[in-house]
């Protein structure tokens, strides 16, 4: 074979494989269930806010001063409640030393709920 079969030949194999990883990619992002890794983080950052939210909230239970500071909360504006619950130190977990605001987030609407 000399070299100008080959790039004729080539050529189409080249485009096959372009269009197949192309497609696989919209196939596996669409329904495949693949996910970039910023997504991936996230929800695995979620999947634990999910898991810490009770324990924020029973931080909140085991509050000597609940029923007052859950009516100062119940005040708060709904954007500034995640602070209040931050600033009480419920949603700071066990051996850390930051709260986390999507936990304060999530245990704020569980508790004024």
């Amino acid at each position: 074979m000399d070299m100008e079969n080959i790039k004729k030949n080539l050529s189409p194999g080249i485009w096959g494989a372009i269009t197949g990883a192309v497609v696989l990619a919209i196939v596996g992002f669409n329904w495949g269930g693949w996910v970039t890794a910023g997504k991936a983080g996230e929800m695995a950052h979620m999947s634990v806010v999910e898991r810490l939210v009770p324990i924020c909230v029973g931080q909140f239970n085991m509050d000597v001063d609940k029923v007052t500071k859950l009516a100062e909360l119940k005040k708060e504006n709904s954007w500034s409640q995640r602070d209040y619950v931050i600033k009480q130190g419920w949603a700071t977990m066990p051996g850390s030393e930051d709260a986390d605001r999507d936990v304060a987030e999530g245990c704020a609407d569980i508790i004024v709920a």
